[in-house]
């Protein structure tokens, strides 16, 4: 059972991960806002300035609060819920800055199956494509 807590819990971790490369794309802003709608949580109080980016997200508060949702051992469901939200987000611009990458990467790393699934693997594949686009540069 998922309460509102966890679901404010993966907004606000959706909006930091947004800030993690800097500044808020307009695909993730668009993206941010319907999730907020979604999940009734558009007027929420302690959401409104970070959904109307009023205050940056430094990256340390994203990892800490990735730390606070998944805590030290994390379910599947949470996990993948987590990971598949973020990945929307992070992909929805259509680009891929390191940060974001790197912020994929570390959550992989929390996977509580500690395996490979099909979807992290595709996600690990895009990031190595990314990455080397960006070396070719």
């Amino acid at each position: 059972m998922t309460t509102n807590h966890h679901i404010k819990q993966l907004v606000k971790i959706l909006i930091a991960a947004a800030w993690i490369d800097g500044k808020i794309q307009p695909e993730e802003r668009e993206y941010l806002h319907r999730v907020a709608k979604e999940k009734g949580l558009s007027e929420d109080p302690e959401l409104h300035p970070l959904l109307h980016e009023l205050v940056p997200i430094p990256a340390e508060k994203c990892y800490q609060w990735l730390q606070e949702y998944l805590g030290d051992r994390p379910n599947l469901e949470d996990y993948q819920q987590l990971l598949e939200t973020i990945s929307a987000l992070i992909y929805s611009d259509g680009d891929v800055a390191i940060e974001e990458a790197k912020l994929l990467t570390r959550l992989q790393l929390l996977d509580p199956a500690n395996q490979k699934s099909g979807f992290t693997s595709v996600l690990q594949a895009i990031q190595q494509l990314y990455q080397r686009s960006i070396s070719n540069q």
